[in-house]
């Protein structure tokens, strides 16, 4: 039984989790204050994977990021930097479809904190900055733990985009959703069925934790 898939595609979580929780902070806090045509338009663009079929987007990242023209023929002359059917291009297929499951829960939270909390710091003499890093964020512990594990197990299960950008190269881009479709379409169902049940087994014990997690926050000093 080959296990890299598994381990390939846990890399793959992690590194989009981490990476989208740094650029996610900053994106919902200022998506959170106020509104404007600009934000809504950016909003727009950050929920369309939401609703946008994974191959779609998958196929406009291949034309984008070809090697044989555009920007990824530049990138590669510039940089030596080539995302199609590579690990960094399943890192940036990754991050773009999985940000509104960052983004969309640490918004909603940020919008729900009374204005006071902000306008008490200020008073204090914090910079917004300080603000949000010190009195914010603190606030939204929970949403943030939702926003991580709804992100991690999204990219876990991601398929269509992965495997348009990506392809399906053992060892670099053969992620476990590829190896289920690629067991099934060899009459494999055990290992079709390892795989699964590994993903399944690791998502369900992800949204577990973080129910319990709620759980316990939401309970009052005297329970």
């Amino acid at each position: 039984m080959d296990l890299s898939p598994i381990w390939l595609t846990l890399k793959l979580a992690a590194i989009t989790t981490l990476l989208l929780l740094i650029a996610g902070l900053p994106v919902a806090w200022w998506l959170s204050r106020g509104r404007s045509f600009f934000k809504t338009i950016i909003e727009a663009i950050i929920t369309m994977p939401l609703v946008l079929p994974p191959s779609v987007l998958g196929f406009y990242l291949l034309l984008a990021f070809s090697p044989r023209h555009g920007l990824g023929k530049w990138l590669q002359d510039a940089f030596d930097v080539q995302f199609v059917f590579s690990f960094q291009g399943l890192v940036l297929a990754s991050f773009i479809y999985s940000m509104p499951f960052m983004v969309g829960p640490i918004k909603s939270a940020l919008q729900q904190l009374p204005v006071s909390l902000s306008q008490a710091s200020y008073i204090l003499g914090k910079t917004k900055w300080q603000t949000f890093k010190s009195v914010l964020v603190p606030n939204i512990k929970p949403s943030i733990l939702t926003a991580i594990v709804l992100t991690f197990a999204h990219t876990l299960g991601e398929f269509g985009v992965v495997l348009m950008i990506g392809g399906n190269i053992p060892g670099v881009t053969r992620v476990a959703s590829i190896a289920v479709y690629d067991s099934v379409e060899r009459m494999d169902y055990p290992a079709a069925n390892t795989y699964s049940l590994i993903l399944f087994s690791i998502t369900f014990l992800m949204v577990i934790s973080v129910f319990v997690f709620n759980k316990y926050q939401a309970k009052s000093p005297l329970e």
